[in-house]
């Protein structure tokens, strides 16, 4: 799959082309991707996506913006793993922002994307303060087919980026996972940490995260990236008993594990929440704590199989 940053001045080639943000690529984003890779083989054109970054929602209010479901490496990996052959991430800035929608299907999609094949959800907006729609699209889709697809719905409710948040505050994961169709996961570079978990016999991975993540708490978690896959607890937050107005912080104790992983790339799976974040009054109290999250996180495992 090939990335390319920016709009070109002019298409090279035809493309089948669906346009969106695809935070978290859920089952919605997932249909949409399945009809595009379908239509593209049909048709002979390139399967093709147009994301934004940063999402237009933290471009026009970026203190008010709901948390990212996926770094833009994340969202890239889905989608290739979807058949996308081509991923164009345009900068959403003002002047994008401002486009007249007339402009952005003659130049956008026609002459820089070359998109003979276009695929929409049906409340699809663009241009400038969102008038465009998909009654617009169509009227002006003179070198290009127009579909849209309608809602999905999972266990009765409809599929979206919000939804899957609200089930990850809420600590519900076995919802979000039906949502997304796998496990809800962050993934990056193991940092150095102040190793205090060392010191206190729970050594741990630590993921600096750039944004506020979507959930926060205490975790049973299984860790991709190190060998085969890996079980163990994590914490999620800002470290209240440690730090004060820290940074996110994701730390990682792995189970049966002791290895120097500074550096590695890895990618963590939110399996089921043990607890809200907490803060101790010292500690001891808080390594007691860790003690029995760590037994908490194994007895979850322990149910897991029994349950297979």
């Amino acid at each position: 799959m090939r990335l390319i940053r920016g709009l070109p001045a002019v298409a090279d080639r035809p493309v089948a082309l669906t346009v969106g943000n695809f935070d978290g690529v859920h089952r919605g984003h997932q249909a949409m991707l399945a009809r595009l890779a379908e239509a593209a083989d049909d048709l002979g054109l390139m399967p093709a996506v147009l994301t934004f970054d940063p999402h237009p929602r933290e471009f026009f209010s970026s203190e008010r913006a709901p948390p990212r479901l996926s770094s833009l490496r994340g969202k890239l990996e889905v989608l290739r793993a979807f058949g996308v052959e081509r991923v164009y991430v345009a900068r959403f800035n003002r002047a994008f922002a401002s486009l007249d929608p007339d402009l952005f299907v003659d130049d956008v999609l026609v002459r820089r994307l070359g998109a003979r094949w276009v695929l929409v959800g049906e409340d699809f907006r663009f241009g400038r303060a969102r008038a465009g729609d998909l009654a617009l699209l169509r009227r002006h889709a003179r070198r290009f087919s127009v579909e849209s697809m309608g809602a999905v719905e999972v266990h009765g409710e409809r599929a979206s980026s919000t939804l899957v948040r609200e089930a990850l505050a809420s600590g519900d994961l076995a919802k979000a996972t039906k949502l997304l169709g796998r496990p809800y996961a962050i993934g990056g570079h193991v940092a150095h940490g102040a190793k205090l978990g060392r010191t206190l016999g729970y050594p741990t991975a630590n993921l600096p995260l750039k944004r506020r993540p979507a959930l926060q708490g205490i975790f049973a978690v299984r860790v991709h990236g190190l060998g085969p896959p890996h079980r163990g607890v994590a914490s999620l937050g800002v470290r209240p008993t440690v730090a004060h107005g820290g940074q996110p912080l994701l730390e990682v104790y792995l189970f049966d594990f002791d290895q120097a992983v500074y550096g590695r790339r890895i990618v963590v799976e939110f399996l089921h929440k043990l607890r809200d974040e907490a803060r101790f009054p010292d500690l001891d109290s808080l390594t007691r704590q860790i003690r029995a999250d760590a037994d908490a996180a194994r007895a979850y495992f322990a149910a897991s199989r029994a349950a297979d």
